[in-house]
């Protein structure tokens, strides 16, 4: 029997292993036997120290099952971890992130659509100098309406919001150097803006056109109602990278904005007061017309704005003193050892 994995387990920060090969799954019984024997017959050749994760995300199809019979036949490979509950691709990837033990990360999807033949191109990429190699399914073998047209427009925002010049935010076969996962963590729909994340960090990210196939069986777990969560996402992170070490720059811009428009309202207000003393027949008096509440309510909702700016921008700083993080990310020190000073 396989040892259990705890799940306040955590990996050590040095590898332990070359690489390693995540499978987020669900139901995915009939696709996982052969995706493991394709992987096997793509990195055995190759002489590197892998693994194989496989996190099973809920699945109800007798997945488990299969899951135990294949790591019973490969244990010195196969690592499995089960999630008490179906908590989505990202979740069951964020798991898979934490328990992996190689330098370079490999996710995959388990329906067989991606193709392990395509993992030593990538890591052949990345060996040029890359942290990131993301994979391009540019001849995609799904429906066209429901799948690559919204898939398209999504990704062209997503490049365009980003400024991360990628062709295929959504492929989940990428190769990912350990360094730059540590500290990420995943939720909503962000796995497919790793590559977004790193680059904003200074990662060197690279593209790479991979072989995509159509699922041998089971159904696709992707719909249209997942465009629309991705572009969501994207909105949140796009603001989480500009504004989260100094709230207050865009709480304080807009609040400045409603001020600015509530002293335009009332320079008008007195522009009909002084400009037309005499009210003539059909002209209406400022004071009957909506400048006064619209003077006073962007008045107020600048203030709140800029007080809300400033309590966000406190609880920032509290956060970073109290968890010692610093805000700056760190690259490459170079300098001369301790006591090696010319004599």
């Amino acid at each position: 029997m396989p040892a259990a994995i705890s799940s306040s387990s955590s990996p050590a920060d040095a590898p332990s292993v070359d690489l390693s090969v995540l499978i987020p799954v669900k139901d995915e019984a009939e696709n996982i036997g052969p995706l493991l024997a394709e992987i096997a017959s793509a990195l055995g050749p190759m002489g590197l120290r892998y693994e194989v994760i496989v996190v099973d995300d809920g699945s109800t199809d007798g997945t488990a099952a299969r899951l135990r019979q294949l790591q019973e036949g490969d244990p010195e490979h196969v690592r499995i971890a089960f999630l008490r509950t179906n908590c989505g691709q990202t979740a069951a990837l964020s798991a898979a992130m934490d328990l992996a033990r190689g330098a370079v990360l490999v996710p995959i999807d388990g329906d067989g659509q991606n193709d392990p033949s395509d993992i030593p191109r990538l890591l052949a990429k990345l060996d040029e100098g890359f942290d990131v190699v993301s994979g391009w399914r540019k001849d995609r073998k799904d429906t066209l309406l429901t799948r690559k047209v919204p898939s398209r427009i999504a990704n062209r925002l997503v490049a365009r919001l980003s400024r991360v010049p990628l062709h295929d935010f959504g492929c989940t076969l990428k190769a990912y150097r350990r360094e730059v996962l540590r500290g990420v963590r995943l939720y909503g729909e962000m796995h497919r803006f790793i590559p977004v994340f790193a680059s904003w960090q200074g990662a060197r990210v690279a593209e790479l056109v991979v072989n995509h196939r159509p699922r041998r069986a089971g159904r696709t777990k992707y719909g249209l109602g997942r465009t629309f969560n991705v572009v969501l996402d994207l909105i949140l992170i796009r603001f989480y990278q500009s504004y989260a070490q100094r709230p207050i720059h865009f709480f304080g811009r807009v609040g400045l904005y409603a001020i600015g428009l509530s002293v335009f309202s009332f320079v008008l207000m007195l522009f009909y007061k002084f400009q037309f003393p005499s009210i003539g027949q059909g002209q209406k008096d400022f004071v009957e017309t909506p400048l006064p509440q619209v003077a006073i309510t962007f008045f107020l909702a600048g203030v709140q704005l800029i007080v809300t700016g400033v309590v966000a921008e406190m609880v920032m700083r509290t956060y970073y003193e109290s968890q010692g993080k610093p805000t700056y990310l760190l690259g490459e020190v170079l300098e001369s050892s301790p006591g090696s000073s010319d004599q």
